[in-house]
């Protein structure tokens, strides 16, 4: 029988009650309460820091950040530290990984690199993966550019009872100047970079269909 993938867009929301709000879901998926569920969210200015943070990498003090209306969170995921902030669509992958017969952390985080290239190629953005620097980037390959990777999605799991949380960040629409604030993902090579900006589309439902593709994708890839 197909596993179902449950999808929820709850639109902007703190990041401590989107954290709460994981940790009964993935309480429910453990007790069979639920089925697999992708949270879809924004959230209001925040740097988070992964189980492997490396304090140097947040460039200001979290009071200059606490000044300018910007939280900070430790986290329990994996990863170093990144930035969310509204214009950038959040997914929360709630999901039983060893409701597939073996629990492959790798594999997981592939399929959820997998879901977002499908989704960035349906939005014109054509995206890879590289080896050994989760997350996605924009493929330059037809560009002939020699700059520094662009970046315009952020992945960190966490794993409880193989169970998973937390998830990806792709960059739709967010203010790019917020990613001044840290050294992403530990990444010093790296740029940031967003649908918008790859697209040069400033119209006012890029958001909206962005999450439309993103929730087909993980359907298929997840469901």
């Amino acid at each position: 029988m197909a596993r179902e993938l449950e999808v929820q867009w709850l639109g902007e929301v703190e990041y401590g009650e989107a954290l709460e709000l994981q940790m009964q879901r993935v309480a429910l998926r453990r007790a069979a309460g639920c089925s697999d569920v992708l949270l879809l969210l924004e959230h209001p200015p925040v740097v988070t820091l992964g189980r492997s943070a490396d304090p140097a990498n947040l460039l200001r003090s979290r009071e200059e950040l606490s000044m300018a209306g910007v939280q900070v969170h430790e986290i329990n995921r994996g990863g170093d530290v990144t930035y969310h902030a509204p214009g950038q669509l959040v997914g929360y992958l709630i999901a039983d990984l060893a409701a597939d017969g073996a629990v492959d952390v790798g594999r997981f985080l592939r399929r959820i690199e997998a879901s977002l290239i499908d989704s960035l190629d349906a939005l014109d953005v054509a995206a890879k993966r590289i080896d050994g620097m989760t997350g996605v980037y924009v493929d330059r390959s037809a560009e002939f550019d020699t700059g520094p990777e662009r970046k315009i999605a952020s992945i960190g799991i966490g794993v409880r009872g193989w169970i998973s949380f937390h998830g990806f960040a792709l960059n739709v629409s967010v203010d790019l100047a917020g990613f001044d604030a840290i050294i992403p993902c530990g990444l010093h090579q790296i740029e940031m970079t967003s649908l918008a900006k790859e697209l040069r589309d400033t119209s006012s439902d890029l958001d909206e269909r962005a999450r439309s593709i993103v929730e087909q994708s993980f359907r298929k890839h997840f469901g």
